[in-house]
């Protein structure tokens, strides 16, 4: 019998997820069950995920650009990586701007649901935590997120999955002085990191057999601590336009795929869907990185000189579907509280949500606080914040889900189309996690 794809494993455990959530809800003590007994084994999945994304952006990275053995080419990847981040960025937001103008979802909300969200969620720890950390980034330099990239403490750096910038920093540091000093010199250390690679890359096949039931669990979690139902239907509208925005930026990735990469954009969905489902029960993109790095690697066939640099950039700086739900978020918030935008006030979320993408931490809850730094642009009312966050604070956390699918989408996509363009798109050879296990069993 033919063992079913990773993709079908991963969906039936969410699927099963969600349906037991739904029974425990209706069962007293349901969700204290599952958030002692069936909660834990997500948490512990996504934390290996994360134990090992560091280790591998490293060891990928200087194997990546040691085998260059030419800068120039390294120069020719980054520049082309960030001017078609900067792009897709543009597009995503442009387009969630139009989708809320014309669907118009926050003028559909009551006064009552703006007072009962207010009195649910504005003065709640989360709320109040999200303005003060906007307030806090805000309040720094126009060139702090340079400052930031650069590390005082490269060990420091790699002891947190928020500094993956810094890591970024130092290890392309690292991987171009080992260029510098000759093959010679720098053989054994290269030996070292491409040995480490392999190794991490079979950490990932390991952890992926506990992804169906780790998906479960999370699944399972997010049902069971859901918010007010009653609320959650006063929102759909909204949650709508959010969600066909992203749907419509798959369409453009898949435009992309088929036209430049010249690839089925169907089979492309196939090979990145684990990655896909994973970001949807994580919400998070660094947690996700070390499936979507090899999936492209391995099933769509980006050469690792590319992927290693496009794909931890990406999960950074390439925001795509947060930054179109802030766009939406931010007029649904204006539409709903009276607040009239200009074409000029439009024009500055586009600006401000670009820029905010970049440096965001890539874990749940992100999109909130860069969404708080849109709205100060744009004047938005101090006193009006906590109430304009508590308007979608009920949906945030299914959208969040989506959005990150976005984003690891966007991020496999930019990478395809970069390995395509520098001529590093090769054929796919998956792995096995047993791939040696006879030599050692």
């Amino acid at each position: 019998m033919k063992k079913l794809a990773l993709h079908w494993q991963i969906l039936i455990g969410m699927l099963a997820g969600i349906l037991f959530g739904l029974v425990m809800t209706s069962i007293d003590g349901g969700a204290t069950f599952v958030g002692n007994w069936i909660k834990p084994l997500g948490t512990i999945f996504v934390k290996l995920l994360k134990l090992i994304a560091v280790p591998l952006i490293i060891a990928s990275l200087i194997k990546g650009i040691s085998d260059l053995k030419d800068i120039s080419k390294f120069r020719n990847i980054g520049l082309r990586t960030i001017g078609i981040y900067i792009g897709t960025t543009v597009i995503a937001i442009t387009l969630g701007l139009l989708l809320v103008n014309i669907v118009k979802p926050g003028n559909g909300i009551s006064e009552e649901t703006i007072t009962r969200l207010t009195e649910t969620y504005a003065n709640s720890g989360s709320v109040q935590a999200k303005i003060a950390e906007a307030t806090k980034q805000k309040s720094s330099g126009p060139l702090q997120f340079m400052e930031d990239m650069v590390p005082d403490n490269a060990i420091k750096a790699m002891g947190s999955n928020k500094s993956m910038l810094q890591v970024i920093f130092f290890t392309i540091f690292l991987g171009i002085s080992m260029l510098l000093v000759g093959e010679k010199k720098s053989k054994p250390l290269k030996k070292f990191f491409d040995s480490l690679n392999e190794v991490v890359l079979k950490m990932v096949d390991l952890i992926m057999l506990s992804a169906p039931y780790a998906v479960f669990a999370l699944l399972a979690n997010v049902v069971v601590s859901s918010n007010d139902p009653d609320l959650l239907i006063a929102l759909l509208k909204y949650a709508f336009t959010v969600i066909g925005g992203l749907l419509l930026m798959i369409v453009f990735y898949m435009i992309l795929v088929g036209v430049f990469v010249k690839k089925n954009p169907l089979w492309f969905l196939k090979q990145i869907s684990p990655a896909q489902l994973l970001a949807f029960s994580t919400s998070s993109s660094a947690a996700t990185l070390p499936v979507t790095m090899e999936r492209v690697e391995e099933h769509v066939g980006v050469d690792k000189e590319v992927s290693s640099f496009v794909l931890p950039v990406g999960a950074t700086i390439n925001m795509d579907g947060t930054s179109l739900y802030q766009a939406v978020a931010a007029v649904f918030i204006a539409q709903a509280l009276s607040f009239d935008l200009t074409f000029a006030d439009q024009l500055t979320i586009i600006l401000t949500a670009l820029l905010a993408s970049i440096g965001s931490a890539a874990v749940p809850g992100a999109g909130m606080v860069m969404l708080v730094i849109v709205l100060e642009a744009v004047g938005f009312p101090g006193d009006k914040l906590a109430i304009g966050l508590a308007l979608i604070f009920a949906v945030d956390r299914p959208l969040d889900m989506c959005r990150t699918v976005i984003n690891v989408t966007g991020d496999a996509t930019v990478s395809s189309l970069v390995a395509k363009s520098v001529g590093k798109l090769g054929d796919p050879s998956p792995k096995n996690w047993n791939d040696h296990y006879d030599e050692v069993k």
